[in-house]
This record gives C-alpha cells, structure tokens and sequence, in this order.
C-alpha cells in the first residue's frame, strides 16, 4: 500500500465529525481532521468515507471494554468496516476519539495538543488501514509510517525517545 504523506490523497473524502464530547480542551477543527486523514490515506481515485466520533471517558471507556475487553479509557479506537462482497461500499470505518485522554497526554508528554491530536487521527486512520503494534516489526513498520506523515504535515516525530 502506497501512502501519500502530505499529499492530498483521495479524490473524493467524506468525512463526517461527531462531536459529543463536552469539554474545555481545545479540539481542532473538521478542516484539520480532514488534512490529517487524507494525508495518512493511500492515494487512490475511489471515494472514501469516514466517521470521526469525539466522546468523553465514559463513552470512550464502555467501547473499550466492550470491543477490547480492555476497563478503561483510551485515546483512540478504531473500528474498520469490511463490507461484504456483494455490496461494496466506500466506508473505511469509525474512529473513536476521547477528548479528555488526548489532552491529558499531551500535557503528560510535553506535547503541543494540535501535533498529538494529529498523531491520534494519523494512527486512527493506518489501524483503519489494516496496520497494527501486536509485534516488532508491525509496531516499527507502522511508527515509521506515522513519522513520515507528520514530518510531511510539519509536526514533530511523536515517538523522539524511540529514534
């Protein structure tokens, strides 16, 4: 698969942003979540369609457990769509975003919130891909690609005790 960091990337997005998360944390606008998605998008002509949810911990919690077994919340979940063959459609799937957790990240990693929002989106979008950290080499190969796209955007390495 080809990616295309920093390059408009599909020609046709559809991205729908839901935001039903109340919070005093600065989240950014659609415009920026639609720059971050189709920079981390493989360049393609077919049209693609998206959901990004923005929720709050309890939320973010209650799909974590239910889907990931996992009691807590977490800063993004990604649910990929796999249409059946019959009947393919353009939807690449749902990520789940918790407002509170990226924002206390950020401010726990020394991070400028707008570069780690990005980083949430971008590592979102390549889990949607089909990319995953189960292991060594599929956590390097998928680091490596979130680094080449945000040095492509202009943000700074997210993993810089990694390198």
């Amino acid at each position: 698969m080809s990616l295309s960091a920093g390059i408009e990337a599909v020609e046709s997005l559809e991205l729908e942003v839901q935001r039903v998360a109340e919070s005093s944390a600065e989240i950014p606008g659609d415009e920026d979540f639609r720059r971050w998605v189709e920079a981390a998008l493989p360049r393609t002509s077919e049209p693609v369609e998206l959901v990004i949810r923005l929720v709050d911990e309890a939320e973010s919690r209650r799909l974590n457990r239910d889907y990931r077994d996992r009691d807590g919340s977490t800063n993004v979940l990604s649910f990929p769509f796999e249409a059946p063959p019959e009947a393919p459609l353009p939807l690449l799937g749902d990520l789940v975003i918790c407002v509170q957790v990226v924002a206390r990240e950020a401010a726990e990693q020394g991070k400028e919130p707008h570069a780690h929002w990005a980083h949430m989106v971008i590592h979102g979008v390549l889990h949607l891909l089909g990319y995953d950290h189960q292991d060594d080499a599929e956590t390097q190969q998928m680091e490596r690609l979130e680094r080449e796209i945000l040095c492509a955007l202009d943000f700074p390495d997210p993993y810089p005790d990694e390198a």
